[in-house]
């Protein structure tokens, strides 16, 4: 949700871009035009009264749930390497950096993601998929967010020194 800033691409989506592309090249309706699709979208009185009210409850909470997630992955970084740092054996570092992760708080943002995965599709109106019964993908992807915990953290910051002091 950063606006007007674009991000780093993610080894993630390089993945699913590169898929994407390695299955664009064989498709059979490569370079035929795609029948358009047209909706029935007319803005309605509703929409234009809810959006003076400025941004909606599960817009400003998937941005709290951003800025917290990002205010751990500083703190995280910075006592990943501090650490990294201070002990100097491998094995030492490995097991103070998984005892850390352990013992780390993420209660407030997994409080606003358990939140948010309870009431988003009543709070922004997500439409169901009649062919699989839950609820449409947004973006692609599930609504739903994980919680967050200590292997959320040793994915992003594995208990290696070297990779720390890179």
């Amino acid at each position: 949700m950063n606006e007007g800033a674009t991000r780093p691409e993610t080894p993630r989506e390089r993945r699913e871009r590169e898929q994407l592309e390695a299955d664009l090249a064989s498709s059979p309706v490569r370079g035929t035009p795609l029948r358009q699709r047209v909706r029935n979208f007319r803005p309605d009185p509703e929409s234009a009264v809810r959006s003076l009210g400025g941004p909606l409850i599960w817009m400003r909470r998937l941005r709290a749930i951003e800025d917290g997630v990002e205010q751990h992955e500083r703190q995280l970084e910075e006592a990943w390497r501090t650490l990294a740092g201070e002990l100097e054996d491998p094995a030492e570092f490995a097991a103070a950096w998984r005892e850390l992760a352990e013992n780390w708080s993420f209660a407030e943002v997994n409080e606003l993601i358990e939140r948010h995965n309870r009431n988003f599709p009543a709070e922004s109106r997500l439409p169901m998929d009649p062919r699989t019964r839950d609820f449409v993908r947004v973006n692609g992807r599930s609504y739903l967010r994980e919680p967050l915990g200590a292997s959320w953290i040793l994915e992003r910051f594995p208990p290696d020194p070297e990779a720390a002091l890179r």
